[in-house]
């Protein structure tokens, strides 16, 4: 499926996550035209994010993919794949990763890999956050009444 830009959708069928059966992770791919999004691509991007996902699944909701070409023969065998990959996390602002390789594989693979140390690092700042928050102001006393 093309879309105005002319790049391609793949939709990836969404990965059953582990510990809840009812949540389902989301991830969907799409590439520019000098890549080729087929099935086998999709099916690679599911497993590789679904896998890789496996530990944040109570909070990423979706993973969008993204590959592109340099499309520029002066760079050819060069790091001529792009990758990016968005998270969205529950809570928080969406996480972004990007990965260059010379296949496509490759720069999946690096990409879930700088993805899942962003992951880690954005939701550790958030439980460091929520531990140094101050404690809830406590009720003050109510007046003592003096005896009649």
């Amino acid at each position: 499926m093309m879309d105005e830009g002319g790049s391609r959708r793949a939709r990836v069928a969404t990965a059953t996550v582990p510990p809840n059966r009812e949540k389902r992770l989301q991830i969907q791919l799409s590439t520019d035209p000098h890549i080729d999004g087929g099935r086998p691509m999709a099916e690679h991007v599911q497993e590789t994010v679904g896998a890789a996902m496996q530990r944040f699944a109570e909070r990423v909701t979706r993973v969008d993919a993204h590959l592109s070409s340099a499309g520029n023969q002066a760079t050819a065998g060069a790091d001529t794949i792009h990758c990016t990959l968005e998270a969205r996390v529950t809570g928080l602002e969406p996480v972004v990763v990007k990965a260059h390789a010379s296949a496509a594989h490759l720069a999946i693979q690096s990409a879930v890999d700088k993805l899942k140390r962003a992951l880690s690092t954005a939701l550790g700042k958030e439980g460091a956050q929520r531990s140094k928050a101050p404690p809830e102001p406590a009720e003050p006393p109510a007046p003592e009444t003096p005896p009649a």
